[in-house]
């Protein structure tokens, strides 16, 4: 736990009706549950850490219906035409986690915390437990009633150019600064070889490898994919730290070790590549710091774009249906 940026948060304000210790009155063991819900996932196994994370940011980049509303636990619901059925879904997982949370809750404080929010919590005690900052994260989200499939198209891609992620990012409110920092959280977690094989093989179409990835790092996630090998193949996000919450992303795309296209492109653009090498910087511990502060910062952002609050959606008594 970074203590500063715990501290810092707790004074933001966010949009809309949200803030901090929410539940304090209505459900004062709401945070300390979800947390004890995450910390026995994790015992079992740490990989839950940046699916949760993912989960949570997920939720939040779908606009359902045209209706602007996110983090609203519509990536919870199931049913074959449901978001979390959509390709763009594909591997999201920690709904259990989430179901478990969700259950000592309605036993505890029957019809007071939403999904979304244990979506919210979760996340930070995912990264919190993987080294990396905790944040008071500000409650009272509810709960949407609509998942619809199609709406998962305007997640974020790892073909993504940075022009697409520019565009994706700033539909949500969030700048080229949000944009990086939200993609450090790639420095927990894995993908598949069938996501990035394409830059190893046949980039565009060339029959040659992507250019902007390092000779060195080449060989490796070519030994890790093999042309043709099996595309179900877990490999770090983070060549270095990939169960650390750490900067090590950050000077990995620096030096052409990004592991997908999104993240490399952002060594592409003046803008973001800026940022990058601030992320980047080597002296130890003073860079890590401030990623951690920032990374904070843009969660709150992030999660507090647009949400359901007051009497608008609901609680649900289950996460993965409608009540």
């Amino acid at each position: 736990m970074i203590a500063l940026a715990a501290s810092w948060s707790s004074t933001a304000v966010v949009q809309g009706q949200l803030k901090n210790g929410f539940y304090s009155s209505s459900c004062p063991k709401a945070e300390a549950i979800v947390r004890s819900a995450v910390e026995s996932a994790f015992k079992d196994d740490p990989s839950i850490a940046p699916g949760l994370l993912r989960l949570h940011f997920h939720d939040c980049f779908v606009q359902v219906m045209n209706r602007i509303s996110f983090c609203d636990g519509s990536v919870l619901i199931s049913g074959p035409n449901a978001e979390r059925s959509a390709p763009q879904n594909l591997g999201i997982r920690g709904f259990e986690v989430i179901d478990a949370a969700k259950t000592q809750l309605e036993a505890s404080c029957p019809g007071v915390v939403s999904c979304a929010d244990i979506l919210a919590l979760a996340a930070r005690d995912s990264v919190d437990l993987s080294n990396g900052p905790s944040w008071a994260v500000p409650t009272g989200r509810r709960d949407g009633r609509v998942s619809s499939a199609s709406q998962a198209a305007v997640l974020p891609s790892p073909l993504d150019s940075i022009a697409a992620q520019r565009q994706k990012f700033a539909a949500k409110g969030l700048d080229d600064h949000d944009l990086v920092t939200l993609a450090g959280a790639h420095t927990i977690g894995q993908t598949e070889c069938r996501f990035m094989s394409y830059r190893l093989y046949n980039f565009t179409a060339t029959g040659n490898a992507d250019p902007t990835i390092s000779q060195s790092f080449l060989a490796q996630l070519q030994t890790l994919c093999p042309r043709n090998g099996n595309g179900l193949k877990k490999i770090p996000l983070d060549r270095d730290s990939h169960g650390n919450f750490d900067t090590s992303f950050f000077k990995n795309v620096k030096a052409g070790n990004g592991v997908l296209e999104s993240d490399q492109r952002l060594w592409d653009d003046a803008n973001t590549r800026r940022i990058v090498e601030n992320y980047a910087g080597t002296i130890r511990g003073l860079f890590g710091f401030r990623f951690d502060f920032e990374f904070s910062k843009a969660m709150i952002k992030m999660s507090g774009v647009e949400v359901k609050t007051g009497r608008d959606g609901e609680i649900r008594k289950v996460c993965s249906r409608v009540n």
